[in-house]
């Protein structure tokens, strides 16, 4: 018993001991402890609520009441007490005898310490007999300090308003936790209550629960969770995605059950019944399936519906179009299945399909494909099961009432997971099981593929519906009798090096023949040459002969279950060429005998040329009919023909993936030309440089008689010195063989430098190039970067008022650029300040850039003026040589007067008008120079400089008074030194001045600068006037540079335009995790490795300006890693510093969420940009994006267009365990709050005998919720461990059924993204519309991204590995685009969503076969 307890986690002693920390942490918890994300404070890092076993808390509400525990333990640690006891309670009812993982360490310990520790109160026992009483007193007093009522009538007024604000925002995510609190509360005292109230107080709180239940939707409401769209609470105000007119009508589509049969929907819900609802009581799907998928269809048909652009009626609709267009995309390769195998599909035609038909049998396909589990690597299979489900549910579908599924139906119950998933997930498992883990040889079991490419054939159709037990399909493998392969089998062989490529090598070996020929009959092309070149004939039938024998000997091992085509093919092929192979050697025998005859009639070289060039004719033809698409649709005309169809199924087997592979004429060419150039440099090298020198010295070595060798004499004696020969040809054929590649590679870069040439790539490679180019940056923004309806608002027909727009839609989006380089510490405050780009949105008349373009002009400007001897036209011309210098002068001109006006009133408002009214007039007229006296233009400065120096300060009564003195001394100067005598003449007897100064009214009135516009408007007139410094090297940081350098070059591709985020193409991000670093610890950082180096050292030292800029960004000094103890919060950025520097999850996690902050930052401009008002504000105004992740729309937009999921396979298991990755994880769910993590659930039952243990596989899929506790958002049953082949495909494949949207973008664990390439992310999406037809004849369904390499400064291997990854993917793969022949290596690449999880998934998985962990899209 002692080793089984030690095994169990020490006993009831240790756990009490654990347990008294853990509750007593969570009962009375620190209020000066770290918070993060708004998640409570904890010990450890777990709360009281986190410590719930699986077991106890997916059945009861257990985590939720422990929760409202830790919320109000401070303020009433009794009603905290009561609500544990309460917990432990129902632990125990639920699992009596301890059996479930972690409950007797939970349980034991709760016991111990509440009923022991926590029964007193100041000192006294605590009656329980009042408990009823105590909480009943604190649920009202509760409900009434948090004046629930009053949130309630608010919410309701702001449901029927559909207005949405910021603080709304907030005090609906505020609301969510109270009416958590208020639900458990509830919960406890009907528990406490029962169902028999003995006295007044227990019926007037059933009385109230009652009420709760039957009345208070909002309460039931807020708590549901949900992933994106709150569908099972939809009057819910914490997310307003409900309220999009898009998504009420894709929601009003799906709940239209008018013309659907009757059934039962007994359960209490907060929505209306629905399609799903009868599809689960037809064919038995699980509740969170159903839950998953309802979420998914009404996304994909409300985001086809915004794409559509329409009027927003009142009462929203669904339109026809957007149905057709989700319906025709999901079931393309069903529809296409049905082609192939000349069956007809589960309706009649696509025009006698209403609307609501199509909407099921889209929500039916994609029902069965979230559960099939493993069984979704086998897409034609889907194809199969949805097939026959749809045909029962078309019958099930024109009765009045609807009855279950007979296929699904068993013993009573349906379920689809077991009748129809269940088996052949079985059989998979057993055929993986053979496999040996990898070792066993590939023809000895069978893979996805082989299990996939039973469908490829009508015969599927004898596996029955429901699948036959019986059947060959599903026989699992025995000792000697199991089910073979279906077309091809992997055997192991170096034979297949010529298998793969035979059509290369045979093409290689006769041009190789050919120009042999040639070259010894010296480059005559006489008769007698043309009959020896037309050795190629035999040649080439052998040849091909060679690769069907090895057709035939490895196709070993299915011949049992191959289609009877497959194997007649091959047998016919076999037949046919070892009959044309000897007819044709036969007849050039024959033609090599007449050659030596006399007086020969040609007869047979005649018909040796008839074959030879009809057998090339049938080949160009059927070529033809293969590659252009004008004989293409020629081919599938004259399928109609079986004569036909039986030479072209000869020529190529008929598979059903792989049909159709051709592009456009001009494509083709292309590629043809692209080869042409290849082969005749390689061709014309090999024979003027290879072959050719090589004949004399052949034919002089075969002349030489009686030479003597060492050891191969008795090979080369008699033999005309053969193995000689051999020595001598041996080195060029195999250079020969292989230099197509040195051909390829040259072509290929030269015409990778033309199409980047062409493309503008590379424009702008350093620091002074971006300066010298940063003006047209605003306008190739604004119309690549910005949806048209604001690029091409109509405007006056001015240059500067067209510039001023275009930059004022540039500037907001570069400054975010700007503070996320701050965040991330590549640039310090200063270089911020220098960096950032005014609004543009205000009154003055010119455009402001940023200043580090415009610093140390002014001060070389006055230096010009000073030595000025000339006109003011001949100064002004020498200020404009330098346009940024003249941009400085100018604002600084204007900001001066705008920035004096909005400071004084009355006489000082006169005298500032006058004086510039006068400046004005002078420059009009030229006289500038006569009017003031440039000579005391360092002193105006200098005193202008004072005033703005005050200026930028809060305010205060000293400095106000400063702000008086400054004003009047700059008076003096401009009115008695600056101006000429003339007009120093004319404001000294103004007499409006006069009197104001001599009364001390002059300036005695400021108005300090409050408004945001004219605070940055003073901020940037002194930086203009103090920095003295040059920025040409601003920013310092390399990385900073080369992003800024990289975007801006990006700006003028060309490039999709851009949609609207409403209109653009929705997307996930999607990375498999397995238990790599998500976090570094304060230990990892600060231990010392062999060489007395921590990490932390190490990286101050590589990165010594971004260590700096942090120091400065948290408010400290030079500090060491000791200092950092005393601040959690310090600690947590140190951490986070380091962890964005390595190869780490939170760098992967915080660069997908670009995405979302660049998604909520274009929503928010683009609304008010186009007029629309939020929070007061609209576009007429200054444009400020502070706070624009908070709002609202903003938010609830970037959500419906953007989900990222993380694929943490084991993550279930680190929390059991009490992993450090398992807290890391947690942090990053409460920091991001879209983070969504699924992962594979593993759950032991224990029979009742005790005896015999099961496992049970469960897909789940997690999110913080308001407390920032994992919150579980759906829980899918699957029918047995995952994992029967590569792990990381099958890691992605469980959570792929989570992602949302038309794109999916594959990130590794160890990729980055940029805010400002997040923004570029919509124009890369429309690629897949391909509106003008620059991908093709068809539209692309993977977009190839390039991947930068991070770590390519930390060493010289990691700089030429990242050199290498340059090469391969962005210049290798800019060719190969270029000739529609791009290779993809998976991430960071954008798959087509739907195509691909409806064609088996983003990679494949079979063990051993797909062996690359990297490759996403194949093998």
């Amino acid at each position: 018993m002692s080793s089984s307890r030690r095994r169990r986690g020490g006993g009831p002693e240790r756990a009490a001991v654990n347990w008294e920390r853990l509750v007593r942490a969570a009962l009375k918890r620190d209020r000066d402890h770290l918070r993060v994300g708004g998640a409570p404070a904890a010990v450890g890092g777990q709360r009281l609520a986190d410590a719930v076993p699986a077991s106890l808390g997916r059945t009861t509400n257990i985590d939720q009441i422990l929760q409202a525990a830790d919320d109000i333990g401070d303020e009433d640690p009794n009603v905290a007490r009561i609500l544990c006891e309460q917990a432990y309670t129902m632990a125990q009812n639920l699992d009596p005898s301890s059996e479930g993982r972690g409950v007797l360490q939970f349980k034991t310990g709760l016991a111990s310490v509440i009923k022991q520790k926590l029964a007193k109160k100041d000192g006294a026992p605590i009656d329980r007999q009042n408990d009823i009483q105590v909480l009943w007193n604190f649920y009202l007093e509760y409900k009434s300090r948090r004046r629930v009522d009053d949130m309630q009538r608010e919410q309701e007024r702001l449901r029927e308003s559909g207005t949405f604000s910021t603080e709304m925002g907030n005090r609906a995510r505020e609301m969510k936790k109270v009416f958590a609190t208020l639900r458990a509360l509830l919960d406890v005292l009907e528990n406490l209550v029962g169902q028999s109230p003995t006295d007044r107080l227990h019926r007037q709180i059933l009385e109230e629960i009652k009420k709760i239940k039957r009345s208070d939707a909002a309460l039931r409401g807020e708590l549901m969770p949900y992933n994106i769209v709150p569908l099972d609470a939809p009057s819910s105000v914490a997310n307003i995605i409900g309220f999009f007119p898009e998504v009420r009508a894709a929601t009003a589509a799906i709940q239209n059950c008018e013309d659907l049969p009757r059934f039962p929907f007994d359960t209490p819900q907060l929505r209306q019944k629905d399609i799903f609802d009868l599809l689960q009581y037809v064919f038995g799907f699980q509740e969170d399936n159903i839950r998953n998928q309802r979420e998914n269809v009404v996304l994909m048909l409300a985001n086809a519906q915004s794409r559509l652009s329409l009027l927003i009626g009142s009462e929203p609709k669904i339109d026809e179009m957007a149905v057709t267009e989700v319906f025709c995309k999901v079931l393309d390769n069903y529809i296409k299945w049905c082609r192939y195998l000349g069956k007809r599909v589960a309706w009649t035609s696509l025009e006698a399909v209403n609307k609501n038909r199509k909407i099921i049998l889209v929500a039916l396909y994609f029902l069965i494909w979230g559960e099939a589990a493993n069984v979704r690597f086998l897409p034609e299979c889907i194809c199969y099961i949805f097939h026959n489900m749809a045909k029962e549910l078309d019958g099930i579908l024109d009765s009045s009432d609807a009855e279950t599924a007979k296929s699904c139906t068993s013993d009573g119950s349906t379920s689809f997971l077991e009748r129809i998933i269940t088996p052949i997930y079985d059989t998979m498992a057993a055929e993986a099981e053979n496999n040996k883990n990898g070792k066993a040889a590939h023809s000895a079991w069978r893979n996805y593929d082989d299990f996939n490419e039973y469908f490829w054939s009508r015969s599927c159709f004898e596996l029955g519906w429901p699948p036959a037990e019986g059947s060959k399909f599903l026989h699992k493998p025995a000792k000697r009798k199991r089910t073979g392969k279906t077309n091809f089998v992997e055997h192991r062989t170096f034979l297949h090096l010529y298998r793969s490529f035979h059509r290369l090598w045979i093409f290689l070996l006769l041009m190789f023949q050919l120009l042999a020929i040639i070259a010894f009959h010296h480059g005559k092309m006489d008769i007698d040459t043309i009959k020896i070149l037309l050795s190629a004939g035999p040649a080439f039938f052998v040849l091909n002969f060679i690769e069907c024998c090895l057709d035939v000997i490895l196709m070993f091992g299915a011949y049992k279950t191959a289609r009877g085509f497959a194997i007649s093919r091959l047998v016919i092929r076999f037949l046919w060429l070892t009959a044309v192979s000897t007819f044709v050697t036969y007849l050039y025998v024959k033609v090599l005998e007449e050659k030596n005859a006399r007086n020969s009639d040609s007869t047979y070289f005649r018909i040796y040329c008839l074959v030879l060039g009809g057998y090339a004719a049938v080949r160009i033809m059927f070529a033809l009919m293969a590659k252009i698409p004008a004989c293409h649709r020629l081919s599938s005309f004259s399928d109609r023909s079986q004569f036909f169809q039986f030479f072209k199924w000869i020529y190529q087997e008929r598979y059903y993936v792989g049909r159709g592979l051709y592009e456009s004429i001009s494509d083709y060419a292309r590629y043809v030309i692209f080869w042409v150039v290849i082969l005749a440099c390689k061709f014309t090298f090999a024979y003027f440089l290879q072959i050719k020198p090589l004949v004399e010295p052949t034919i002089i070595i075969v002349q030489l008689h009686d030479l003597k060798y060492s050891w191969h004499d008795l090979v080369s004696r008699g033999n005309k010195n053969a193995l000689t020969i051999l020595s001598l040809w041996a080195p060029v054929l195999a250079i020969y063989l292989m230099d197509i590649h040195i051909w390829y590679t040259l072509l290929s870069a030269l015409v990778g430098g033309v199409m980047g040439a062409r493309d503008r790539l590379g424009e702008i490679r350093s620091i002074e190039m971006l300066h010298k180019r940063f003006e047209s940056f605003p306008e190739a923004f604004a119309k690549n970067l910005s949806p048209p309806r604001i690029s091409n608002r109509p405007i006056a027909q001015d240059s500067e008022i067209t510039t001023k727009m275009y930059a004022s839609i540039f500037s907001p989006f570069w400054n975010e650029i700007v503070k996320s380089l701050r965040e991330e510490d590549y640039i310090s405050n200063r270089e911020m300040d220098l960096l950032m780009m005014p609004s543009n949105c205000g009154n003055l008349r010119l455009v402001q850039w940023p200043l580090f373009l415009l610093t140390s002009k002014i001060m070389l400007a006055n230096d010009y003026a000073s030595d000025c001897k000339d006109s003011q036209y001949e100064l002004w011309d020498r200020i404009s040589k330098d346009e940024y210098m003249a941009y400085a002068v100018k604002e600084c001109y204007y900001s001066t007067e705008k920035i004096l006006h909005s400071l004084v009133d009355a006489e000082g408002q006169r005298w500032v008008e006058r004086l510039f009214r006068d400046l004005n007039d002078s420059i009009a007229q030229g006289s500038l120079l006569v009017t003031i006296n440039l000579k005391k233009l360092q002193l105006v400065q200098s005193r202008l400089t004072g005033l703005t120096g005050l200026l930028i300060r809060d305010e205060t009564a000293g400095r106000a008074a400063g702000v008086t003195k400054a004003l009047l001394e700059l008076y003096e100067v401009v009115t008695h030194e600056f101006l000429a005598p003339n007009l120093r003449e004319q404001f000294d007897t103004w007499q409006l001045l006069l009197r104001a100064r001599n009364d001390g009214r002059l300036f005695s009135k400021i108005f300090w600068p409050k408004d945001p516009e004219m605070k940055e408007q003073v901020k940037r007139l002194h930086l203009l006037l103090t920095v003295k410094d040059s920025a040409a090297n601003i920013p310092k940081n390399l990385e900073a540079r080369r992003r800024l350098q990289f975007f801006t070059n990006s700006l003028f591709m060309d490039m999709p335009t851009a949609k609207p985020v409403s209109e653009m193409i929705p997307f996930s991000v999607f990375t498999p995790y397995y238990s790599e670093t998500v976090l570094y610890s304060m230990s990892e950082l600060c231990v010392e490795n062999e060489d007395g180096i921590s990490i932390l050292f190490y990286l101050q030292k590589i990165y010594p300006d971004e260590w700096a800029n942090f120091l400065e960004r948290i408010g400290r000094g030079e500090s060491s890693e000791d200092d950092f103890k005393d601040s959690p919060s310090d600690t947590l950025e140190l951490r986070f510093w380091v962890s964005y520097r390595g190869q780490t999850l939170a760098r992967t996690v915080r660069g997908m969420m670009y995405y979302r902050r660049a998604l909520m930052l274009q929503s928010y401009l683009e609304k008010r940009y186009l007029g629309g008002i939020e929070d007061g504000n609209s576009a007429a105004e200054y444009i400020d994006t502070q706070g624009y992740e908070l709002s609202p729309d903003a938010r609830a937009q970037a959500d419906i267009k953007f989900t990222y999921v993380v694929s943490c396979q084991i993550y279930g298991q680190q929390k059991q365990m009490k992993k450090q990755e398992a807290a890391d994880i947690a942090l990053l769910l409460q920091r991001n709050e879209a983070l969504r993590v699924a992962f594979i659930h593993e759950e032991e039952n224990i029979s009742r005998d005790g005896k015999a243990t099961t496992k049970e596989y469960y897909s789940k899929l997690v999110k913080a919720d308001v407390h920032g506790k994992d919150q579980e958002i759906y829980c899918i049953k699957l029918p047995g461990n995952p994992k029967l082949g590569e792990g990381k495909p099958e890691n992605q494949n469980h959570a792929i059924i989570f992602t949302r949207g038309d794109a999916v973008q594959t990130i590794d664990m160890n990729q980055d993204n940029y805010l400002e390439e997040a923004m570029k992310m919509r124009n890369l999406l429309e690629e897949f519309r391909n509106v003008h037809g620059n991908h093709g004849i068809r539209k692309p369904t993977i977009l190839g991204v390039r991947e930068h390499v991070f770590t390519g400064s930390v060493s010289s291997l990691a700089s030429f590995m990242s050199k290498q990854e340059t090469s391969f993917v962005t210049l290798g793969q800019r060719v190969l685009a270029y000739l529609k022949v791009r290779m993809h290596y998976g991430h960071p690449d954008v798959f087509d969503r739907i195509f691909h999880i409806t064609r088996g998934g983003i990679s494949k998985a079979s063990r051993v076969i797909n062996i690359s962990e990297d490759i996403y899209a194949g093998g």
